[in-house]
């Protein structure tokens, strides 16, 4: 049974409940790039099962996903109320070919766009953090909603990509959450 967009919802949240979102977020890319280190690229590129994403996927997935948090932002802060689409992210890893790309330029892309929305979120005055659009499947999100969930959505993926190292034999940890 799939996840409705409000089980998927409080799920995310769950994971970076009562922390900072953009700690979480700040963190991120230096965990993947821990997690990543040593392993070779076939394993990165292997999937853990046939209807599951790779580790390498995954990080693309996280990168393109990152694009797509900075435009709704922006669009949120130059026209608030304004709507805010959903994307079939299935149908972007096969158009944007997720299984061919290479893992550490899918990062470097995941980071470049990271520090830009990181240096947009911790530029807003606290008005700003209450602006809202209107997400064509959850309905209302403020930008600090969307921080919110997109440090989840950080969460969510190093976990999964911990799991996938973790049963391929590459034992290392990086702790999805950030201390403190």
């Amino acid at each position: 049974m799939q996840e409705t967009f409000k089980q998927y919802t409080e799920r995310i949240l769950s994971y970076q409940a009562g922390k900072d979102p953009v700690t979480i977020q700040a963190s991120t890319v230096r965990k993947i790039e821990r997690l990543l280190e040593g392993v070779p690229r076939n394993k990165l590129m292997r999937r853990p099962a046939p209807a599951k994403w790779s580790v390498a996927e995954i990080v693309a997935h996280l990168a393109e996903d990152e694009l797509v948090a900075g435009y709704r932002m922006r669009k949120i802060l130059a026209s608030p109320g304004t709507r805010i689409d959903g994307f079939d992210q299935g149908k972007w890893a096969i158009t944007g070919k997720y299984a061919k790309r290479g893992p550490k330029a899918s990062l470097e892309f995941f980071r470049a766009l990271r520090r830009a929305n990181l240096s947009l979120l911790k530029s807003l005055d606290p008005p700003q953090w209450r602006l809202s659009g209107i997400h064509s499947e959850r309905g209302v999100e403020t930008i600090r909603r969307i921080a919110e969930m997109y440090a989840g959505h950080d969460i969510n993926h190093l976990k999964q990509i911990q799991d996938i190292l973790r049963k391929t034999g590459r034992r290392q940890s990086a702790d999805p959450t950030p201390a403190g």
